[in-house]
């Protein structure tokens, strides 16, 4: 018997043996960065699709345009908020490095300020202040961290890497002027800016946000009308069938739910036609009733927005909030033959701005000259046929069909028609229907994401219960009054409360108010229950 368990247990670590050998044995021998002439190093978040086609098609052209080969060395530590915070830490190591390598001390005050757009170096070095002497080190320092781009994301964050200094003007501007006219690549589009004047980051391909939906499962539920618009998320319907994403983790996430509140004060805007701030909060309060609302019929918060539609396609959820092209690749993903795809997208009209999704020179570049390349080829006729055109169309992608949007105007002509993937869809059409206005929710876009932290997530357990409730009770008013109440959260007191909490240097400010509001959330929605229950 011994001896049996004894065969028993070298057999398991023979296989453990074995399956750690695995990876070894599979390891191409040298290195396969030294197997091409050049490298570009990019930090994404790209998905695989994105990231095949534009290196078999960059790599075949810059062949062809130099008689060098390159290797494109992708870096994916995550969504595009992680990828921020990744940036933000290895920059920091860096200067630090290089800072403390000159003989100067690296205080709290350099720290602080080397990175911060809000400090501007005085107009002689002379009469810096040691903050502004760091900030000028820092602009005029070509310390890179080994990457040259960052390729993919929404405007706001490479906005945010511009101006702490991590991102530095490229050459496509000068070098290609007729690419940037309203004929082609427009400076800005419905409220949102499509490239930065000083060429540190560009608008590779458009994004907008919407809905994406399972047919199969809205019939399963009896749901008879399909979405429409953003308030067909609350739907009672949809209770513990809606896939959202966590705004503080996400950031293509968070741009979705700022849509859904700058529609509705929109709305407001345009009857009462004043932007009085009164009227801008009564817009505020009703869209974030809508976030709450869809919030209650949430089945999970994912870390990833690319996750939503993949879950949606799967019958794990009926309905979520996605950005268009992860509802549109998975549409595709999922489609047999020429039969309708189970999952399908849509921009709910007047609900969404157009934007775009960057590509940026980071400070320090090692590969220079190839960024340089890669961005003109992203930008070019060339690269721009790869995000919308059918696998297998002449300048078509090889493999997959992306399902993005060029932002060039050129490719909506009728004589694309014929290539593109979604031939119906006409973004710079659908932009005139909608027009984002930064200066109402664009300085309160973390406060936002908090906000829904706070008042959906951390207290969700709370929330769904109550919401719950208030279905089997048909929404009688005062427990719909209090699971709704959001006095805590309103658009005056995100301004002048929340958001300088959450600009505060104490991070124990940000962690105070958390805990205080998810408190009161909490407690406001097991009160809603409990009047729910007893049909007040």
């Amino acid at each position: 018997m011994k001896g049996a368990v004894n065969i028993r247990i070298l057999a398991v670590l023979a296989a453990l043996a074995a399956l750690l050998a695995v990876p070894f044995a599979l390891k191409p021998n040298g290195n396969l960065l030294a197997d091409a002439d050049d490298t570009l190093v990019l930090v994404s978040p790209h998905n695989e699709a994105i990231r095949y086609e534009f290196t078999v098609a960059f790599s075949n052209y810059y062949k062809k345009k130099t008689g060098r080969s390159v290797r494109l060395d992708w870096r994916l530590p995550g969504g595009t908020s992680e990828i921020a915070r990744y940036l933000k830490g290895e920059y920091y190591a860096a200067f630090q490095q290089e800072w403390t390598m000159s003989g100067k001390e690296w205080t709290s005050d350099v720290a602080a300020a080397f990175d911060n757009p809000k400090i501007k170096p005085a107009e002689a070095a002379s009469i810096d202040t040691p903050a502004q002497k760091a900030r000028r080190a820092f602009l005029n320092s070509t310390r890179g961290i080994g990457i040259d781009l960052f390729f993919g994301g929404g405007a706001y964050d490479f906005e945010q890497q511009a101006s702490a200094g991590r991102l530095v003007p490229s050459d496509v501007i000068r070098d290609h002027p007729d690419w940037f006219s309203e004929a082609s690549i427009p400076e800005k589009v419905s409220g949102e800016p499509f490239y930065d004047e000083q060429a540190r980051w560009i608008g590779s391909c458009l994004s907008s946000f919407g809905i994406c939906y399972n047919s199969d499962s809205l019939r399963r539920l009896g749901v008879q009308e399909l979405p429409a618009s953003w308030s067909d998320l609350t739907n009672p319907r949809l209770f513990k069938q809606i896939a959202l994403a966590d705004p503080t983790k996400s950031g293509s996430a968070a741009k979705a739910y700022e849509m859904v509140i700058q529609q509705q004060m929109q709305e407001l805007v345009r009857e009462a036609t004043s932007e009085d701030p009164a009227i801008l909060a009564v817009g505020w309060k009703r869209g974030l009733g809508l976030i709450q609302a869809a919030s209650a019929n949430a089945r999970y918060f994912t870390d990833a927005g690319s996750k939503v539609p993949i879950d949606v396609s799967l019958g794990d959820a009926a309905a979520g909030m996605c950005i268009d092209f992860f509802g549109r690749f998975q549409s595709e993903s999922v489609k047999i033959g020429d039969a309708s795809s189970r999952l399908q997208y849509f921009t709910p009209a007047g609900g969404s701005s157009v934007g775009v999704d960057p590509v940026g020179l980071l400070r320090g570049a090692p590969n220079r000259a190839v960024a340089e390349e890669f961005i003109a080829f992203v930008l070019s006729m060339e690269g721009q046929k790869l995000w919308n055109f059918k696998v297998g169309t002449p300048g078509g992608p090889e493999r997959y069909a992306l399902r993005r949007l060029p932002v060039r105007k050129e490719l909506y002509a009728p004589e694309y028609t014929g290539f593109r993937s979604d031939p119906g869809v006409m973004p710079y059409q659908e932009a005139e229907l909608f027009t984002y206005h930064p200066a109402w929710t664009g300085s309160l876009f973390k406060t936002m994401s908090f906000i829904i932290r706070v008042m959906s997530m951390d207290s969700h357990d709370e929330m769904a219960s109550a919401w719950q409730a208030l279905i089997a009770a048909r929404f009688p008013r005062e427990a719909l009054k209090k699971f709704a109440d959001l006095s805590a959260v309103d658009y005056e007191t995100a301004r002048k409360l929340i958001q300088p909490a959450l600009s505060s240097q104490n991070r124990l400010d940000e962690v105070r108010l958390a805990k205080e509001l998810g408190g009161k959330f909490r407690a406001q929605y097991r009160e809603a229950e409990r009047l729910a229950k007893e049909g007040k």
